[in-house]
């Protein structure tokens, strides 16, 4: 549940840092979610916790709490182990691990999953997150939201809820203007800042790309978009068929001499089989035998580092194509919310297809276009790789300030306790 995230540093000094620690809970993050993209966000957050630490001149010791998966995959180089799977249920009672260790942290960094601070994904999941950060300010500690999309909040209790607690977070940093925006449309902008996802940050192992004329095109298939949703109904309101645009892409790529089509999943729940894509990818390769399937990954790193040997890359899971552009892959995401468009134009970056605008034909052809452009939209993906650098800079330097502050706190009450 615990990891120290500060390795001994020869190039730093202090004589004082063996004083200078500070306990963070690191809340909706997860090292063991079978949602790779959850994986990708906990470590990148350790990632620039670690280099913020470090300028601070603070020793870190951090606890996840989150979903709870079936995965267990190093966060860095270090095994994490997760706390119990957060419910309404164990957050409230008498022995709550969650408030437990709220009470003893001193600054909680909540990342929301990445975008489910939210009521797009039903009331329950909307109260879950509500509460847990409800809880947090109510045990009178520090919530700073991490880089993060936050609403929409379609039901109008559902915006007086976020506004109640977004007032009183120490900081909340958008992950793009979109989100930005809607807070400041709330009322509340002294607290606000806006950076970028931070999985940008996700280290990987570069997997070079064949030096032969074969294009290797990879494609994430979504299970949740391929089922229609949580409930099967068009739960997203999708203006295109979503089952029929796999197939045209299939369709035209395995048609192409000296192409290899990979199918690569990143969501792979065993108990939700309309979120797994998994199913999706095992439904699509028994009319497509000609197919390759991606191998099963250990961990975010591992799935960034198959994605960054891709010569073209589309999908519909945000952190899989999140993964290809930070690893300079061409890419077009296949946008079902605001979290695509505001995250990629705020990378100055168009080639992204709005599901739920764009039909069937057109997305078609907006992808295969872009494949055939290759060179152009990498052009495009190193521009907006710089930045995205600078905006997790800004967000670094933000959480160097938050822990320089806890650092004078803690050494204060220690000499406080020493008299």
């Amino acid at each position: 549940m615990k990891t120290n995230l500060n390795l001994l540093d020869s190039n730093r000094p202090s004589e004082d840092f063996q004083e200078s620690a500070i306990e963070i809970v690191l809340l909706w993050h997860s090292v063991t979610s079978d949602n790779l993209g959850v994986g990708a966000l906990t470590d990148s957050q350790m990632e620039i916790c670690k280099a913020a630490a470090r300028r601070a001149n603070v020793r870190l010791t951090c606890t996840v709490l989150g979903t709870k998966g079936g995965s267990r995959y190093a966060a860095g180089e270090t095994f994490v182990e997760q706390g119990r799977s957060l419910s309404l249920k164990n957050i409230f009672s008498l022995d709550s691990e969650f408030r437990r260790q709220i009470r003893k942290c001193d600054v909680v960094l909540d990342i929301g999953e990445g975008d489910s601070f939210t009521d797009i994904y039903g009331l329950k999941r909307y109260f879950l997150l509500l509460a847990t950060k409800l809880l947090v300010l109510a045990a009178g500690k520090p919530l700073i939201l991490s880089p993060q999309t936050i609403g929409p909040f379609n039901h109008w209790w559902a915006r007086m809820g976020a506004r109640l607690v977004l007032r009183r977070c120490e900081k909340i940093v958008a992950r793009d203007g979109l989100s930005a925006e809607f807070v400041r449309n709330l009322g509340i902008s002294n607290n606000l800042t806006e950076a970028i996802d931070v999985a940008f940050r996700l280290p990987y192992e570069i997997k070079s790309t064949s030096k032969t004329s074969v294009t290797r095109i990879g494609l994430n298939v979504s299970g949740l978009l391929y089922s229609g949703g949580y409930d099967g109904t068009n739960q997203f309101g999708l203006a295109l068929d979503y089952r029929q645009l796999m197939r045209g892409l299939l369709d035209a790529w395995t048609s192409c001499p000296e192409t290899e089509v990979w199918l690569i999943p990143h969501v792979v729940p065993d108990n939700i089989p309309n979120d797994d894509d998994r199913v999706a990818i095992e439904d699509l390769r028994k009319d497509y035998p000609g197919l390759k399937i991606a191998p099963s990954f250990s961990g975010p790193r591992a799935a960034k580092s198959f994605i960054s040997g891709m010569d073209f890359v589309s999908g519909a899971r945000m952190h899989a194509c999140i993964a290809a552009f930070s690893a300079g892959v061409p890419v077009v995401p296949l946008a079902y919310s605001r979290k695509f468009s505001g995250l990629f134009s705020a990378l100055d970056y168009p080639w992204v297809i709005d599901a739920r605008v764009d039909s069937t034909k057109d997305a078609l052809e907006k992808i295969l276009a872009a494949c055939k452009n290759r060179a152009e939209l990498k052009a495009r993906v190193g521009l907006g790789n710089e930045i995205a650098a600078n905006r997790l800079m800004d967000y670094e330097n933000t959480l160097v300030d938050v822990f320089l502050a806890l650092r004078s706190k803690v050494t204060q009450q220690s000499r406080i306790c020493e008299v």
